[in-house]
Protein backbone atom coordinates (compact mmCIF):
# COMPACT_ATOMS: atom_id res chain seq x y z
CA UNK A 1 0.00 0.00 0.00
CA UNK A 2 1.38 3.41 -0.94
CA UNK A 3 1.55 6.36 1.42
CA UNK A 4 -1.29 7.99 -0.55
CA UNK A 5 -3.53 4.97 0.05
CA UNK A 6 -3.05 5.32 3.81
CA UNK A 7 -4.94 8.63 3.75
CA UNK A 8 -8.68 8.58 4.43
CA UNK A 9 -9.91 10.57 1.42
CA UNK A 10 -13.36 12.16 1.67
CA UNK A 11 -14.86 12.44 -1.81
CA UNK A 12 -11.30 12.50 -3.15
CA UNK A 13 -10.13 15.32 -0.86
CA UNK A 14 -8.26 15.66 2.41
CA UNK A 15 -8.34 18.80 4.61
CA UNK A 16 -4.96 20.50 5.03
CA UNK A 17 -3.85 22.95 7.71
CA UNK A 18 -0.85 25.12 6.82
CA UNK A 19 1.24 26.14 9.83
CA UNK A 20 4.14 28.57 9.67
CA UNK A 21 7.60 27.26 10.43
CA UNK A 22 9.09 29.02 13.45
CA UNK A 23 6.03 30.97 14.63
CA UNK A 24 3.63 27.99 14.56
CA UNK A 25 0.90 30.40 13.35
CA UNK A 26 -1.96 28.63 11.59
CA UNK A 27 -1.90 30.39 8.23
CA UNK A 28 -4.76 28.78 6.35
CA UNK A 29 -6.97 25.80 5.72
CA UNK A 30 -7.53 24.22 2.33
CA UNK A 31 -8.00 20.88 0.59
CA UNK A 32 -5.75 18.64 -1.48
CA UNK A 33 -6.59 15.83 -3.82
CA UNK A 34 -4.12 13.05 -4.68
CA UNK A 35 -2.57 15.04 -7.52
CA UNK A 36 -2.13 18.17 -5.38
CA UNK A 37 -0.53 16.19 -2.56
CA UNK A 38 1.75 14.35 -4.96
CA UNK A 39 2.85 17.63 -6.59
CA UNK A 40 3.40 19.17 -3.15
CA UNK A 41 5.74 16.33 -2.20
CA UNK A 42 7.50 16.34 -5.60
CA UNK A 43 8.03 20.12 -5.84
CA UNK A 44 8.45 21.01 -2.16
CA UNK A 45 5.85 23.79 -2.53
CA UNK A 46 2.19 23.72 -1.48
CA UNK A 47 -0.32 22.81 -4.16
CA UNK A 48 -3.99 22.70 -3.18
CA UNK A 49 -7.27 21.77 -4.82
CA UNK A 50 -9.54 24.76 -5.34
CA UNK A 51 -13.11 23.57 -4.85
CA UNK A 52 -14.53 26.88 -6.09
CA UNK A 53 -12.48 26.83 -9.30
CA UNK A 54 -12.44 23.04 -9.70
CA UNK A 55 -8.72 22.92 -10.43
CA UNK A 56 -5.27 22.66 -8.92
CA UNK A 57 -4.17 25.79 -7.07
CA UNK A 58 -0.43 26.32 -6.95
CA UNK A 59 -0.23 28.54 -3.86
CA UNK A 60 1.40 31.82 -4.86
CA UNK A 61 1.03 31.29 -8.62
CA UNK A 62 -0.48 34.77 -9.01
CA UNK A 63 0.68 36.56 -5.87
CA UNK A 64 4.19 35.15 -5.58
CA UNK A 65 3.39 34.21 -1.97
CA UNK A 66 4.41 30.57 -2.24
CA UNK A 67 4.60 28.12 0.63
CA UNK A 68 7.85 26.15 0.87
CA UNK A 69 6.98 22.89 2.59
CA UNK A 70 9.24 21.70 5.41
CA UNK A 71 7.17 18.85 6.85
CA UNK A 72 3.94 16.94 6.29
CA UNK A 73 2.09 15.16 9.09
CA UNK A 74 -0.98 12.94 9.03
CA UNK A 75 -3.34 12.93 12.02
CA UNK A 76 -4.33 9.85 14.05
CA UNK A 77 -7.46 9.17 11.97
CA UNK A 78 -5.52 9.65 8.72
CA UNK A 79 -8.05 12.24 7.56
CA UNK A 80 -6.29 15.61 8.09
CA UNK A 81 -2.84 16.74 6.98
CA UNK A 82 -0.75 19.36 8.75
CA UNK A 83 1.94 20.99 6.64
CA UNK A 84 4.68 23.15 8.11
CA UNK A 85 5.62 25.85 5.62
CA UNK A 86 7.86 28.82 5.12
CA UNK A 87 5.47 31.53 3.91
CA UNK A 88 7.28 33.41 1.15
CA UNK A 89 6.56 37.15 1.36
CA UNK A 90 4.84 36.85 4.74
CA UNK A 91 1.32 36.88 3.28
CA UNK A 92 -0.82 33.73 3.16
CA UNK A 93 -4.30 35.23 2.78
CA UNK A 94 -5.83 36.57 -0.43
CA UNK A 95 -6.98 39.57 1.62
CA UNK A 96 -3.34 40.67 1.95
CA UNK A 97 -3.03 39.57 5.58
CA UNK A 98 -0.42 37.31 7.17
CA UNK A 99 -2.97 34.54 7.74
CA UNK A 100 -6.60 33.76 7.00
CA UNK A 101 -7.74 33.80 10.64
CA UNK A 102 -8.06 37.55 11.16
CA UNK A 103 -11.60 37.63 12.53
CA UNK A 104 -12.16 37.10 16.25
CA UNK A 105 -15.53 36.66 17.97
CA UNK A 106 -16.02 39.35 20.60
CA UNK A 107 -19.32 40.07 22.32
CA UNK A 108 -21.29 38.17 19.67
CA UNK A 109 -19.68 39.95 16.71
CA UNK A 110 -16.76 39.15 14.40
CA UNK A 111 -14.01 41.72 14.81
CA UNK A 112 -11.09 42.06 12.42
CA UNK A 113 -7.96 42.14 14.56
CA UNK A 114 -5.11 41.74 12.06
CA UNK A 115 -3.98 44.37 9.55
CA UNK A 116 -3.76 44.17 5.79
CA UNK A 117 -0.04 43.97 4.97
CA UNK A 118 -0.49 44.65 1.27
CA UNK A 119 -3.55 45.72 -0.70
CA UNK A 120 -4.86 42.69 -2.66
CA UNK A 121 -5.26 44.91 -5.73
CA UNK A 122 -1.48 45.34 -5.72
CA UNK A 123 -0.95 41.59 -5.31
CA UNK A 124 -3.30 40.16 -7.92
CA UNK A 125 -3.35 41.17 -11.53
CA UNK A 126 -6.97 41.79 -12.52
CA UNK A 127 -7.74 42.13 -16.19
Amino acid sequence: MSWLDQISWNEGLVPVIAQELGTNDVLMFAFMNREALTLTVETGYAVYWSRSRGKLWFKGEESGHKQKVHELRLDCDADVILITVEQIGGIACHTGRHDCFFQKLENGKWKTDKPVIKNPEEIYKHE
